[in-house]
């Protein structure tokens, strides 16, 4: 498994070759999930069906029982991602902010990953 490594700011990092890969640890996995937590349903034009459904399941009102389930749902969909060892998340209703704190079981070992979403 390989990725392109994201520099703080959620860019891609390029100009040292290899070293700018990420390649068969629990960290490409761990970006994987991160990067796919972030696509929205619908916003990539290739594929109008992949994404996290964010507008039905996870924004409005009375979404508890539902967010949790589609983000569960979108980790545990990734590449290289066994199981979700631990989850934990909180909706913010003020700023409207999902954060999520989860270690997932990767093919190369055990990744940690927090998102504000």
């Amino acid at each position: 498994m390989k990725y392109r490594r994201l520099s703080a700011d959620r860019d891609y990092v390029m100009g040292r070759g290899n070293a700018d890969l990420l390649t068969d640890t629990p960290e490409t996995v761990a970006q994987a999930v991160a990067t796919r937590l972030r696509l929205l349903a619908g916003e990539w034009f290739l594929d109008l069906q992949e994404g996290t459904p964010y507008a039905p399941a996870v924004l409005g009102r009375h979404t508890a029982v539902s967010y949790d389930l589609a983000v569960r749902e979108r980790i545990l969909g990734t590449s290289g991602v066994r199981a979700i060892a631990a989850y934990e998340s909180t909706l913010d209703p003020e700023s409207r902010r999902l954060t999520v704190a989860v270690t997932v079981d990767t093919i190369y070992g055990p990744a940690a990953i927090q998102e504000v979403l």
